[in-house]
């Protein structure tokens, strides 16, 4: 059974408090077509987990994180670059997060939400620093049951205490195609597919993972109940709107639809709905800073920093956090900032996995990521006519839901461009690199594919992993050579 604690964590992980805004926020702008395409693009990206990581697995058998496999293949230079988009992005999740809460509690009681958030930093934090990575496993197990919970009560409670105007459905034209739905076929799956490599937590139970075959089915059940679970959250946009809870009197944003339908049910509903959510969030956010732990402990200080400057560090670091996320009022655009980032990057970091692209390099990775974030700035100055209005592009200042081609633009831009900078970086570096062995005199050898390395077998457990999971079955290289990725 040990693929059902797979199944929860990576289902743990995926569901945040920060589903309660976005998934009905989208149903209240692109109705079912957007549900369903951000639905699948969520949840379908899981399955990458379960196909991809027994081959990094193989390719890195003392991995702990995507950076390790990342060093070991491109170099130092790069893993440090993809240690610092990783950060960024734990950083934005975690503002995410807080965000959320502060305005749940807000939303439902009507009081500041600041004392929860700081309630919840404090507690997090003592247990974490106490339990290490093994209590966010447990707490994971313990938000799958409250999202079930939470899921199961609110099915009930409002197929009881809610009446559909019919007569709403069809003024609402959320049955209705859109161009934006059109539109989000295409960017939510590129945002999360590429964004889901920078979340920790998922590489962390994927190297912890006792088998392949075990993370195969974990990932493929997650997927399953992600789908179902996330799709009975966002319909509840849909719901508030065809109840007429939703946009109010005064009107109220999207994003709130899912508590604009609470506020129509009895209130000890909305206090179990809280005190689930609350538990939800806390669950998220351990893992979260866990995540951050990982990768400086492990990437930037190769673990030889003591653990405890590392925790102290990220104790500072959630200052920052709460005071934008206190600033930050759409969830959802904090969510795409970090997808910007990452599907400018990851695509031109995969290109490593194939055996028969040996000769791409840390450098192509760094100068694609970089340049692919440049060329989103540029098409936003040339649609727009100002860079000022480029560089808010970078933000998505204007949202995803406008009626423009922008953010549709940007998220072609981000991959395409990061590709052929890639790939210009390339041709530059093996220009150089011919031009050096004329001058030297010596053999150009930057395409010679590398010398094969040894077979790894069995040597035991890993002393990082081994605090994830003791019985994990691993595979490591005794005595063969410590290949390092080359930058350059």
């Amino acid at each position: 059974m040990a693929w059902f604690a797979d199944d929860l964590c990576f289902f743990s992980i995926a569901l945040g408090s920060g589903i309660l805004f976005s998934y009905p926020q989208i149903s209240t702008i692109a109705g079912v077509q957007g549900l369903v395409v951000y639905t699948l693009s969520s949840s379908l990206p899981i399955m990458v987990f379960g196909l991809l990581g027994p081959i990094i697995r193989r390719k890195c058998p003392q991995g702990f994180v995507l950076t390790e496999w990342t060093r070991q293949r491109y170099g130092i230079i790069t893993a440090s670059y993809l240690s610092l988009l990783t950060l960024v992005t734990l950083f934005l999740y975690m503002v995410a997060e807080l965000s959320a809460l502060q305005q749940i509690v807000n939303a439902l009681t009507g009081l500041d939400g600041l004392p929860a958030v700081i309630v919840e930093c404090a507690v997090t934090t003592m247990y974490t620093s106490l339990g290490g990575f093994r209590i966010s496993f447990v707490t994971d197990n313990i938000q799958g049951v409250m999202v079930v919970g939470l899921i199961i009560l609110a099915v009930i409670a409002v197929g009881v205490e809610t009446h559909i105007d019919t007569s709403l459905i069809a003024a609402s034209g959320f049955l209705e195609p859109s161009l934006l739905g059109w539109q989000l076929i295409y960017i939510l799956p590129v945002a999360v597919v590429t964004n889901d490599f920078f979340i920790s937590g998922f590489w962390m139970r994927t190297f912890a993972s006792k088998t392949d075959q075990d993370l195969l089915i974990g990932t493929s059940i997650a997927t399953v109940a992600i789908t179902l679970i996330l799709g009975l959250v966002g319909a509840t946009g849909l719901l508030a709107a065809w109840t007429g809870a939703y946009p109010g009197n005064p009107p109220q944003s999207g994003s709130i639809a899912f508590f604009l339908l609470l506020g129509q049910l009895p209130a000890w509903v909305v206090g179990i709905v809280l005190v689930m959510t609350v538990s939800l969030s806390t669950a998220a956010f351990d893992s979260l800073q866990s995540g951050m732990v990982s990768t400086g402990s492990n990437d930037l200080f190769r673990n030889k920093l003591n653990f405890w400057w590392i925790r102290a560090a990220v104790v500072i670091i959630i200052v920052p956090v709460v005071v934008v996320a206190l600033e930050s009022p759409s969830v959802l655009q904090i969510y795409l900032i970090s997808d910007l980032v990452s599907a400018s990057s990851i695509p031109v970091l995969v290109i490593g996995l194939s055996e028969r692209c040996y000769w791409w390099r840390g450098f192509e990775v760094v100068v694609g990521g970089l340049g692919g974030l440049l060329t989103v700035f540029i098409f936003g100055t040339i649609y727009y006519g100002s860079a000022q209005e480029g560089a808010y592009l970078l933000l998505l200042e204007n949202g995803l839901y406008g009626d423009d081609w922008s953010a549709f633009g940007a998220f072609v831009a981000a991959p395409i461009g990061g590709l052929l900078w890639g790939f210009g970086a390339l041709a530059l570096r093996l220009g150089f690199q011919w031009s050096q062995a004329k001058v030297k005199g010596h053999r150009f050898d930057a395409l010679d594919r590398p010398s094969p390395t040894r077979p790894s077998f069995y040597t035991g457990n890993h002393a990082e992993a081994e605090e994830l999971d003791p019985d994990r079955e691993q595979v490591y290289t005794q005595g063969a050579t410590d290949i390092k990725g080359k930058f350059f």
